[in-house]
């Protein structure tokens, strides 16, 4: 018996020819290089990458598919199946020593953001990443300070990758159709950082606040971590709206914090 997309899982099919070629293309797969297809679902994607490589991780959450994509794939190569939680999923030890993975995937739509903070966490052990996402997320995430799109996502993603929107998809290429276009994106984590941030964990505190309402001004959002002398100190405007303000530049204010916070600071 086929299998029933499950609403729970988010599960939305890719059965196009034509999409799965161009994910290909764009990303071009090499034999010996170590991949990673987050939700293979019923293995449209799995197959040819597979019979690229010779060896392929998949990560699946969807326990009742895992028999059936380990018999569409006898003899197609060496299949690892990791059945678990993409967003808690530790990708770091996939990796060969002195080399980094690659990951792909048609990302759940009702996970997407957490599973890309989870992946960003673990850029170190990653080269690239090629995902399927809801084209407004991508739009997010390749965001420029000034629209309504420019947003927590855009900065915290364009502080550790080049953001690259590569092509959409229609609702067509999946059973069952989603009720949005999706968008396929190529993520490439900077060799160095493009803006110093000296505490990750503040810098993302101070990105979160400042967007949690984002009709407010600086002054007003961030007034419980950071004054109005702080954020002119940073070379910012404390009457500006945080879409306004470049993703360096919340690392300068952020930067000031964790220098006024830290020992002898």
């Amino acid at each position: 018996m086929a299998h029933r997309p499950r609403k729970r899982f988010g599960q939305h099919f890719l059965h196009d020819a034509r999409v799965i070629a161009g994910i290909l293309r764009a990303m071009d797969p090499r034999p010996g290089q170590t991949v990673v297809e987050i939700g293979p679902g019923l293995g449209a994607l799995t197959l040819p990458l597979l019979e690229r490589l010779g060896e392929l991780h998949v990560v699946e959450l969807d326990r009742d598919l895992v028999p059936a994509l380990a018999a569409r794939t006898v003899g197609k190569g060496r299949l690892h199946i990791h059945q678990a939680d993409a967003t808690r999923f530790d990708f770091r030890p996939l990796a060969p020593p002195g080399a980094r993975i690659r990951v792909v995937g048609n990302l759940p739509y009702n996970v997407s953001t957490p599973l890309l903070f989870h992946l960003l966490d673990q850029l170190d052990a990653i080269e690239d990443l090629h995902l399927m996402l809801q084209k407004e997320v991508v739009q997010r995430m390749a965001a420029t300070p000034g629209g309504r799109d420019y947003g927590r996502l855009s900065v915290m993603v364009q502080w550790r990758c080049r953001v690259e929107p590569l092509f959409h998809v229609g609702p067509g290429a999946f059973r069952p159709p989603p009720r949005v276009t999706s968008t396929v994106v190529r993520l490439v984590p900077h060799p160095a950082a493009p803006f110093e941030v000296h505490d990750p964990r503040l810098f993302a505190q101070v990105v979160a606040a400042a967007f949690s309402q984002r009709r407010k001004t600086l002054r007003n959002a961030l007034a419980a971590l950071a004054g109005e002398t702080a954020i002119r100190g940073a070379g910012l405007d404390p009457g500006a709206r945080p879409e306004q303000v470049p993703p360096a530049g919340f690392a300068r204010l952020a930067n000031r914090l964790a220098a006024r916070t830290a020992p002898g600071g």
